[in-house]
């Protein structure tokens, strides 16, 4: 090894690719991350039952390393049914699909750190704030707030997704 003297930053590259290969500091980081243990200690997939099937391929929730990482939820029923037709009545089934959820990963809503809600009509947010200070009492979390033009499910006005703190369970 030597440090290549074709790059900006000094890298230390194998001698055959010093004249003009493509050989950055990227791919150096690259092919020694390759060769690293995986990061993550644990990994779990929550399928949580009386939630719809999902409709790609992913699963409710991912516990790695004491965070839970819950999907984008709708407000859609056991059967895949959207339930309600305004913003509020979503909200409330999209929170409990939510907190179902996290009830299977023995969390709740106090342990939600961050969460992305997507809403069609940005306007909508004091209507669900409402629901949201029902729902999470005094914790208050890290939050986002997107307006999409559609959601993936025709009809669904507003959809969250969340991140819990879930070590040491």
């Amino acid at each position: 090894m030597h440090i290549c003297p074709n790059h900006i930053e000094p890298v230390s590259c194998p001698r055959g690719q010093r004249d003009g290969a493509a050989y950055t500091a990227a791919t150096a980081r690259a092919a020694s991350s390759s060769r690293r243990a995986p990061r993550v200690s644990v990994r779990k997939e929550y399928r949580v039952a009386g939630l719809a099937e999902p409709i790609s391929h992913y699963t409710d929730a991912v516990q790695a390393d004491g965070l839970l990482f819950v999907s984008g939820c709708v407000a859609l029923d056991a059967e895949g049914r959207l339930v309600g037709d305004d913003v509020v009545a979503q909200t409330r089934q999209v929170l409990a699909n939510v907190g179902a959820i996290l009830d299977a990963a023995g969390a709740g809503f106090a342990d939600v750190v961050k969460v992305t809600v997507y809403l069609l009509d940005i306007d909508d947010r004091p209507r669900i704030n409402a629901v949201r200070k029902e729902v999470f009492g005094g914790a208050r979390p890290a939050s986002t707030l997107v307006e999409v033009s559609r959601l993936a499910v025709p009809g669904a006005r507003v959809e969250i997704d969340a991140v819990a703190h879930v070590a040491a369970r």
